[in-house]
């Protein structure tokens, strides 16, 4: 299977798949599109609409023009500056918003931003009876009118429509509308007014089932957790996945609230179908990423059929749950000229399709309760080429809230960042501040704010306990019992003694499952078994700091302590002498000309030099044909992951020994690319095997996610024939396979030898 979301998205922001677009590479965009200065819309006219501007200054409809007016009345962010959409200043974005304000609805719906199947399968949906309104008068009406007429009339916008009304809302106005529209699952208070729910997010850099079990009892010490158990697999192996999710199956069977709390392991759509089919009854609640096109759907190897079918077969409790967040679509080379804000739109748009199709199936099978359908908006996942500050994860968040809720959807939000963007660990606290008065349906819960595998800040279990203090929001009325249950609640919403104690919440686990041993001996178990968790680097808290909202102090210093040395691990780069201590190095160089520009515009990262070319070239008529196997080391956005004592040596040497024992042809020479990212090695393969007969296969060994607590490297597994290198930019990351998180804290490196080697050969198998 290709890799799933958050390994294609982690992998643009770590250095294994920066996908961005830029300026200087910019395959799906025309390079006439892109304008790096910015928009200028000057000299208007009073009541001048879009349109109408259009026909005065180019005489006529004018297709660039129309998506550059739409994108430069968006607040500013880097991505739209990049696709070329960007206002040039403050006074050409008014401009746009006066022209946007005057323009009806119906020209909107007739003019789409951008054509292909999803946007005609979108426009089969929209109503045309607010099609003479303006934008301005429909801004207004979100302002003014309740909640039942506002959805009334959402029901029948389009996804451009709702994409552009927000770009008229500053953000008091979109909390004014977001706080009060709301779209709750059937059954339940998740999507409520006055309700903030959790998503638990057991991530382990090993998929050790330890760790994840320990998180989620970790998580229900603190009473989080009522809307899935959501882990992120680091394999997509089927085997894998099933053991993942027969983990939390069993975890929610032992207490009892399988009918009221979901789980889900957030891997390809097609790999949790197939764990289904051979173990029915495992999975829960399905997950797929989208995107706003035909073209970026490609990217998750999706299409309109698949997920609608998947949708039509999803009759029982659980339906499907989506992620997406802006910029997603650009980084992926599929801008198409157009911009973040109405990329996301559309993605709502198609959720709210596939949302009536699972409704349409319910329906046939003539049950009353909808399936739980829900979205999750990961802002802020992507980096500084998105955008960078504080300030626009907020406007991200809240346009995103307002986008959600007016497509009918019960949406959450991912709010968090990257460890290269300028948001804090404090930022963060800040940021939760401003768009939680919009009350989205729920946010991400990790024990610290550091995710221990993916290694990006987001929420944590006592965020969630401050919001709730802060904002008097609820829990899932049924889990709150549950929780009260366990006994870390009292009867009157108060924390017991057992507050943040997984170890207590282990006993009453062990109690379910008719453990008759004394509770001494049970919590000693516990306590050993915590105590393992840590010692694999992952995060566990337990108590509280002087507040129940704080964290255990020595817990925070640990957490400050990672967040300094994931910044360290950005800046740092592979020195000289290291580069010569590589056994048969041939060193190569890509078009960042610093480490800023490569942190800032990834896709310099992509390109090799002209020299570095030459030297491919060389490499390959020395090669001739007698090699299949290429190994390339790069040092990504975490250079000491490949430095350290004990990382790359021994799997560099175990890998070699284990390709040829398993019969392959590795070249002899390590080609260590400085300032690399994935796409690096796509263009070594393209020059190394283009042309070539059979199967040629690219190890891609680079260093990724800082901020995990360990320095960890991945390596990627690209092996096409011949004939797919020797089509220029064909190779992408759909047809990559990766074994992540090789550290000798974490993944071994023997063994993550073992696995590379033995994924390779099912790959070229196939």
């Amino acid at each position: 299977m290709p890799l799933n979301r958050r390994e294609f998205v982690h992998g643009m922001i770590t250095g294994p798949f920066a996908l961005t677009l830029s300026l200087a590479h910019a395959k799906k965009v025309n390079a006439k599109e892109l304008n790096p200065v910015g928009v200028s819309i000057t000299k208007i006219r009073e009541g001048e609409d879009l349109f109408s501007y259009m026909r005065r200054v180019k005489g006529g409809f004018d297709p660039r023009l129309y998506r550059q007016i739409l994108g430069a009345a968006n607040a500013f962010k880097e991505g739209d500056q990049i696709v070329g959409v960007a206002a040039s200043d403050e006074q050409s974005r008014t401009n746009a918003h006066r022209l946007l304000s005057a323009t009806r609805i119906h020209d909107i719906n007739e003019h789409p931003v951008f054509e292909d199947k999803l946007q005609k399968l979108l426009a089969s949906r929209v109503s045309e009876q607010t099609s003479m309104m303006t934008l301005g008068q429909l801004k207004q009406l979100l302002l003014t009118e309740k909640e039942q007429t506002i959805k009334k009339v959402a029901s029948g916008l389009s996804s451009d429509v709702i994409g552009s009304v927000v770009k008229l809302m500053d953000n008091r106005e979109l909390i004014a509308v977001g706080s009060k529209v709301f779209n709750s699952l059937s059954n339940s208070q998740i999507g409520a007014r006055g309700y903030l729910g959790a998503r638990l997010q057991p991530n382990s850099p090993t998929d050790n089932l330890d760790d994840i079990f320990w998180q989620v009892l970790d998580g229900w010490s603190y009473a989080v957790g009522d809307v899935v158990l959501g882990t992120n697999p680091v394999s997509s192996e089927p085997e894998s996945v099933r053991a993942i999710e027969l983990l939390l199956k069993d975890l929610l069977v032992t207490f009892g609230i399988e009918d009221i709390l979901p789980h889900c392991v957030l891997s390809h759509i097609d790999v949790q179908a197939e764990v289904e089919r051979q173990s029915p009854g495992s999975t829960a609640l399905w997950f797929q990423s989208i995107a706003g096109s035909d073209d970026a759907n490609k990217t998750f190897d999706i299409s309109l059929k698949k997920m609608r079918d998947y949708a039509r077969s999803r009759t029982g409790q659980y339906g499907l749950y989506f992620e997406t967040g802006q910029g997603a679509d650009f980084t992926n080379g599929h801008s198409h000229g157009f911009d973040m804000v109405l990329h996301e739109s559309r993605k709502y748009g198609f959720a709210r399709v596939l949302s009536q199709d699972i409704s349409d199936a319910q329906k046939s099978v003539q049950k009353s309760a909808a399936p739980w359908v829900h979205l999750n908006d990961v802002a802020g996942f992507i980096g500084p080429e998105v955008f960078r500050t504080r300030e626009q994860l907020v406007r991200c968040c809240l346009e995103d809230i307002v986008m959600g809720k007016l497509h009918g959807l019960t949406i959450g939000l991912d709010v968090c960042s990257t460890l290269h963007m300028d948001v804090s660990l404090d930022d963060l606290n800040w940021c939760l501040d401003q768009i939680m008065p919009a009350n989205p349906a729920y946010l991400m819960a990790l024990p610290t704010k550091i995710d221990p595998m993916l290694g990006y800040l987001t929420t944590g279990f006592q965020d969630h306990v401050q919001i709730r203090e802060k904002f008097g929001y609820r829990v899932n009325d049924a889990m709150w019992s549950f929780f009260q249950k366990l006994a870390v609640i009292d009867a009157n919403g108060k924390p017991t003694k057992h507050f943040g104690d997984p170890s207590w919440v282990y006993l009453q686990y062990r109690r379910k499952k008719g453990d008759g041993r004394t509770e001494e001996m049970i919590l000693k178990e516990g306590r050993r078994q915590l105590s393992e968790v840590r010692s694999r680097g992952v995060f566990v808290a337990e108590g509280h700091g002087e507040k129940q909202s704080d964290l255990e102090p020595s817990l925070k210093i640990e957490i400050d302590q990672i967040y300094q040395d994931a910044k360290k691990s950005i800046w740092a780069q592979l020195t000289p002498e290291f580069i010569s201590n590589v056994p048969d190095s041939i060193s190569l160089v890509t078009q960042s000309t610093d480490r800023l520009e490569y942190i800032l515009h990834p896709s310099t990262g992509e390109q090799l030099s002209k020299s570095s070319i030459k030297t491919i070239q060389q490499l390959r008529k020395r090669y001739d044909s007698n090699f299949d196997v290429q190994i390339v080391i790069s040092d990504g956005l975490n250079a000491l992951s490949i430095m350290d004592e004990g990382q790359l040596e021994p799997f560099l040497k175990a890998i070699r020994q284990q390709l040829q024992a398993a019969g392959f042809r590795t070249g002899e020479r390590n080609l260590i690319v400085q300032s690399g990212r994935v796409r690096a090695g796509y263009r070594i393969g393209e020059l190394l095997f283009g042309g070539l007969p059979h199967n040629r296969s690219l190890l891609h060994i680079i260093g990724e996610r800082p901020g995990t607590g360990h320095h960890t490297f991945s390596v990627y597994m690209t092996s096409p024939p011949g004939s797919v290198w020797g089509q220029a930019d064909q190779v992408d990351h759909n047809i990559t396979k990766v074994v992540s998180g090789i550290a000798v804290t974490a993944l071994k490196p023997d063994k993550a030898a073992n696995d590379t080697v033995r994924i390779l050969q099912q790959m070229n198998a196939g």
